[in-house]
């Protein structure tokens, strides 16, 4: 199809589906999407955990070898189809339609991370109090092992039994832990409510499409830069700072023959750049058809990456100060994940003058990183369902209606994720639903029907087409060769060293809910043999004919050559895409 047809097609799309209003919407969306908590929390303990300094060497090389060749895949490939990431499959590999039904269930398991936010806002709540309840035990809730902060190490104990009041604010105020997975008990009536009010600001940033989420984004994607500068030059004039970011930095060059380390920083990669689970395609696909998507991708790459090196200051910073105020080494308070956001940072700004400034400071960017990577999420669940019913949903009103009942009906569902149980739950669908394995196998199936079925000098063709800039030869070695046998030896890495779910390496889960956990992951897994299988099955003709008919885009009209002569049958594989 000439560039001309294809632009025309593509400003009759964006009539009936919308448009960025600008270049920039698109950019502010994309940033605040894929610069996340992954980038606060995540990055900076992995790079002290995995070798200080020296994790950067892992983490670039496969950014360059993965992450940027993936990230302008994606992007091109919803660029070009301007369809969701179910619906695009039509135009490249009908075959493998699967992967973005995949991407689908992979999506609606996203949702859960909600609660992030629903944490952060109840937390913000208890940082207006004149006394921040996690510095101090004289609380309702807490126990007569309770630990408030210490300010030198001369008053620090060390008993087994005693449990810090951040702990205990955490897991007896906020979360109300029940022994078990097996006792939910009631639903946190504080919780509910902040989840209410996620799920409705998460409604109107989205329920005009692109042109609500385009404007919300000026807001939240550029806000927690602001928070973040500010916390930057708060943590760095700290006391004790510097030997926080010596711990983040220090370069441990032996660590580098760890297999383990490259494996993380394949992770984080794959994490903090939203690879391979449809958003990108979504995001690009509402882009004009020759946006330089080429340029984007080096831009927002770059970007998500500083971010996450700058993250680390902010965060080793605070916890060198908390490290020296308490008199223990960087390595005793230094965590990952919830226990980083909801534990120790609290716990260290409660030790700073004006400590309900900084913690606000620090919640408001928590709950704008969180607020981005949610809606998007959302939006890109909607967008590839209403390209799948494009008739049902895009008349008049409808998609207001659609989005309404998508986000009443996840609150009502994720009621049970603010259950005195629901930590439990929630750490199962993150462990097993979101896991790396179900990316590197999605990784390795759409790197197999780009660069293998629709063709890589093809896909480079079309990328020339839409940015006059042709991709050196690098992508094509990247997109054919290094991602998918890298994500592959991933995957098999990861089936090999699978251990159970484990809470504070203690708590184990019972069997039941173990095979929950893998009925969750395979639930996006099959998704790719089952479609393709149930494809083959339906469309008429031998195996080769069935195998040639859905390899082709739909609106390819080239055909196998026969008897010498090439065949134009657009129409007979339009009547063959209706039939199955």
């Amino acid at each position: 199809m000439s560039r001309e047809i294809r632009v025309r097609e593509n400003q009759k799309r964006a009539g009936e589906r919308g448009r960025w209003a600008s270049k920039r919407e698109y950019i502010l969306v994309v940033a605040g999407n894929v610069i996340g908590l992954g980038n606060v929390w995540r990055f900076p303990y992995l790079c002290y955990k995995n070798g200080g300094g020296a994790f950067l060497v892992p983490y670039t090389a496969l950014a360059l070898v993965c992450g940027i060749p993936l990230f302008l895949l994606e992007s091109s490939c919803g660029q070009y189809t301007q369809e969701g990431f179910i619906t695009c499959w039509r135009k490249l590999c009908p075959l493998a339609e699967g992967i973005g039904y995949g991407f689908f269930i992979m999506k609606l398991y996203d949702f859960s991370y909600i609660l992030i936010q629903v944490w952060a806002l109840f937390y913000l709540a208890f940082s207006f109090r004149s006394q921040l309840p996690w510095a101090h035990c004289d609380n309702t809730w807490n126990t007569v092992n309770c630990l408030g902060l210490q300010i030198s190490s001369s008053n620090l104990t060390s008993q087994a039994n005693t449990t810090s009041a951040a702990t205990e604010f955490w897991e007896r105020r906020m979360l109300g832990m029940s022994s078990g997975i097996e006792q939910l008990g009631s639903v946190r009536w504080e919780l509910a409510l902040c989840l209410l009010a996620c799920w409705v600001f998460c409604y109107f940033c989205i329920w005009k499409g692109v042109r609500s989420s385009g404007k919300v984004a000026y807001f939240t994607a550029t806000f927690p830069y602001v928070m973040l500068l500010i916390l930057l030059i708060r943590g760095l004039t700290l006391p004790g700072a510097w030997e926080g970011i010596y711990f983040y930095l220090y370069p441990e060059v032996h660590r580098l023959a760890n297999l383990e380390v490259w494996l993380e920083a394949g992770s984080q990669i794959f994490f903090s750049y939203s690879l391979t689970i449809g958003t990108l395609n979504v995001l690009s696909s509402y882009n004009d058809y020759n946006n330089n998507c080429y340029k984007d991708c080096f831009w927002l790459c770059l970007l998500n990456s500083g971010t996450s090196f700058v993250a680390g200051f902010v965060v080793f910073s605070v916890l060198g100060f908390m490290a020296q105020k308490q008199g223990v080494s960087v390595d005793n308070v230094a965590e990952s994940g919830p226990g980083l956001a909801f534990i120790a940072y609290p716990q260290a700004t409660a030790l700073m003058p004006l400590p309900q400034f900084w913690t606000v400071c620090f919640f408001l960017m928590l709950i704008l990183l969180s607020v981005d990577t949610h809606f998007v999420t959302v939006e890109c669940v909607i967008t590839s369902v209403s390209d799948l019913f494009p008739k049902l949903f895009r008349a008049r009103m409808r998609n207001e209606i659609f989005v309404l009942v998508i986000c009443s009906s996840f609150f009502l569902i994720h009621l049970i994720l603010v259950t005195e149980g629901g930590i439990y739950v929630f750490q199962l669908i993150d462990y097993y639903a979101c896991t790396r394995a179900c990316q590197d196998f999605m990784t390795v199936c759409q790197s197999l029907a780009v660069c293998w079925v629709f063709g890589t000098d093809r896909f480079l063709i079309i990328i020339e087409d839409m940015t006059s800039h042709r991709p050196p030869a690098f992508f094509k070695l990247c997109w054919k060769y290094v991602v998918p046998l890298l994500t592959l030896v991933s995957f098999i890495l990861y089936l090999v060293d699978y251990k159970h779910l484990r809470i504070n390496d203690s708590y184990v889960y019972p069997d039941w809910a173990y095979a929950l956990g893998w009925a969750m992951m395979l639930s996006s897994v099959l998704m790719v043999p089952l479609w393709a299988a149930g494809k083959m099955w339906r469309t008429p003709g031998t195996l080769r004919e069935r195998l040639t008919i859905l390899c082709r885009p739909i609106d390819d009209p080239a055909r196998p050559v026969e008897n010498g002569k090439a065949e134009d049958t657009s129409v007979e594989l339009e009547t063959f895409a209706v039939a199955s």
